[in-house]
């Protein structure tokens, strides 16, 4: 894995930090931090952008946010989780998955 790709999965990681701050915050002090994670997931989303496809980066930004904000809500706040929630996960992340491993092949004259 690239340091790129490592930029990725950190703006993800903040993603799921950040839209749990916009569900859960009370205080102004809590919607602070939550903007300021916004605004550092997308300072680190765009550059990684700089370095792989605009399309696959966002797929797999998304990815990682939602299946981890599902995980985070239940292990951390209670919400019930169901196996339908598994399967939908799994789906997420096996489509994550497949656009990371197509976007890796060199082009056709590259190599």
């Amino acid at each position: 894995m690239t340091r790129h790709w490592s930029y990725v999965i950190l703006a993800g990681i903040i993603e799921i930090i950040w839209v749990t701050g916009l569900n859960y915050s009370t205080t102004i002090l809590q919607y602070t931090g939550t903007v300021i994670a916004i605004i550092i997931s997308f300072i680190v989303l765009i550059k990684a952008t700089q370095y792989l496809p605009v399309g696959t980066v966002y797929a797999v930004f998304a990815g990682i946010g939602a299946a981890g904000t599902v995980l985070v809500e239940s292990v951390f706040f209670g919400v019930p989780f169901k196996v339908e929630k598994i399967i939908f996960i799994a789906l997420i992340i096996s489509g994550v998955a497949g656009l990371k491993l197509l976007s890796d092949k060199p082009k056709r004259g590259e190599a």
